[in-house]
């Protein structure tokens, strides 16, 4: 007499293992749905020289956030707010994902897209001119984590800004020393 056999009996390490995999399958496709059908925010943008406060979840990073987990140091600027306006949505769309929803004299804000699974992220940018400045926030729209994406994308987009600014010969010889460490580390 043959006896049906479930390949996964209960208590099995294999049947923990395809629990946990269906598990975390279910979770990313309903974060994906959730992002599909997640609508812009409609509470975005500068009130009283100040951008919206991030939420309690990790997945925000600020410059003028209070908390150390969401707070990101602002960058500085030389030269008239046009210009810095210009040169923030030069990187921006030198980023891929990006679109740019809404643009004013000091304010800019756009939105991420991820590649895999569409995630959107909202990215704002406020310009001081006091201080030569630039305050932005960047905030996923769904879930709680996002592994640092936010902080992460805001730390390359800094990185991009000031490499733009640098005066020529900086930037080559920045370029050299990139490409004398890349080879060193060939090496190993």
């Amino acid at each position: 007499m043959y006896r049906f056999r479930l390949p996964f009996m209960p208590g099995t390490r294999m049947s923990f293992i395809a629990i946990a995999a269906c598990c975390l399958i279910l979770a990313v496709a309903g974060t994906f749905v959730l992002s599909l059908t997640a609508g812009r925010p409609d509470n975005l943008g500068p009130t009283d020289g100040r951008l919206k406060s991030c939420p309690d979840s990790p997945n925000c990073v600020s410059t003028q956030a209070s908390g150390q987990q969401h707070w990101i140091e602002p960058i500085s600027y030389i030269g008239s707010p046009e210009e810095a306006m210009r040169d923030i949505i030069s990187v921006v769309r030198s980023m891929s994902g990006s679109s740019i929803v809404e643009q004013s004299d000091l304010y800019l804000y756009v939105e991420f897209r991820s590649s895999v699974f569409r995630f959107v992220d909202d990215v704002e940018f406020l310009l001081e001119p006091e201080t030569g400045r630039i305050h932005f926030r960047s905030a996923s729209r769904v879930g709680y984590s996002d592994l640092s994406a936010n902080r992460k994308r805001m730390e390359e987009f800094r990185r991009r800004f000031e490499y733009a600014l640098a005066p020529e010969t900086t930037r080559h010889a920045a370029s050299a020393m990139h490409s004398q460490s890349r080879a060193s580390l060939a090496a190993f």
